[in-house]
This record gives C-alpha cells, structure tokens and sequence, in this order.
C-alpha cells in the first residue's frame, strides 16, 4: 500500500506562495527526490505518484479551498484504501515558530480550518499530521492577512531548509513510523 500525504493549500497563483500553502510547498520537496509521474485529477484533488527511498509515496493537492480540504481526503482515502491513522497531512501552523516542525497524530485543529474539515469529513482526528510554523502575527485580527500572504525577505531565506526538513520529516514517518519521527524531527533543528 502507497502512503498518502496530503499537502494544505489553496488553488490560484495568487496564494502559491503564501504561508498557508506550505503543505503544497513541501510537497514539491518531497516529489523533488523522485520520478514522481505526471499530475492528474483524482477527485477534488491533484495527485502525483513514485517511489521515493523504495518506498510508495503518492501526493495530492486538494483542489478545493482549505476549509473544504476533508472532501479530497475522504475520496483520496477511499481509494487509495488508506486507513485513517496511515493518512499524513502537512499544514502551516501558526503556534510554532518559522523552523519549527512538529509531528503529531490526533488533537484538535487549533484554528487551523483544513485540519478541521479533513477531521470531520473522516469523524476522526487521528491522522498524522506535520505541523509546519509559520509564526503568528503581531495582531491577532490580522490572522486571515497573514497566513494568505508571503514570506517575508528574511523568511524566504530560511524557507528552503524549514521545507527540506519537514520533507525529511515525511519520509521519516513513512519509513520509520511515528514515534521515531516524533523523537526526530519535534525538536528543534539544531538542539
């Protein structure tokens, strides 16, 4: 069985680079490192496949808005015949800081309105998630500004490495389990 990793965006060239696409943005990452084939349509998503390290990736952008993510999970799911706690989901969060990473199955959503649409469209939380920070805006009622926007300068620089290491991440729960990912990648990058 392929592992399935979704990756949290919004379709339209205007967000492509936008904090809440860093989903889509790690998984150019992660299909930088194989043969992936072309993108086609499944569903509400677009999904490419390939073997990565010997082992079955298959990636999909949801095609829908964030908060509607949980339509092209289900159908993903379904036919991939990937069970629920196998699911990966790589998402911006705004509680970590930029070069933070963290791996997780399960919890609530924390605001974060694709994690919530994918939970309840499954009526369950516990997928595995990679939770990439991309810090939080001085004013909180900026928020939707904020994560619809891009990177700054000074951020740019550094995106590539936060990116390169959450595809490291991935892989890590692919091929070594949850809890030797978790033990991995929940620290700090250079503690």
């Amino acid at each position: 069985m392929a592992s399935l990793v979704i990756g949290l965006g919004n379709p339209g060239g205007e967000y492509a680079r936008s904090r809440h696409n860093v989903g889509w943005m790690c998984l150019d990452q992660l299909e930088s490192r194989g043969r992936f084939g072309r993108v086609r349509r499944e569903g509400p998503a677009k999904v490419r496949e390939s073997s990565v390290d010997g082992y079955d990736i298959v990636t999909a952008r949801p095609q829908t808005f964030m908060n509607v993510s949980g339509r092209a999970a289900v159908h993903l799911a379904r036919k991939y015949g990937v069970p629920t706690e196998d699911l990966i989901v790589i998402h911006d969060d705004v509680d970590l800081p930029l070069g933070r990473i963290r791996l997780k199955r399960g919890g609530g959503a924390a605001g974060q309105k694709g994690v919530l649409s994918i939970a309840d469209a499954l009526r369950s939380q516990d997928f595995m998630r990679v939770r990439i920070g991309v810090s939080r805006p001085p004013d909180r009622d900026e928020m939707v500004d904020y994560v619809l926007n891009g990177f700054t300068p000074k951020e740019r620089e550094r995106l590539g490495a936060v990116l390169n290491r959450a595809a490291d991440a991935v892989m890590a729960l692919v091929r070594d389990g949850l809890e030797a990912a978790m033990t991995e990648y929940n620290r700090a990058p250079d503690d």
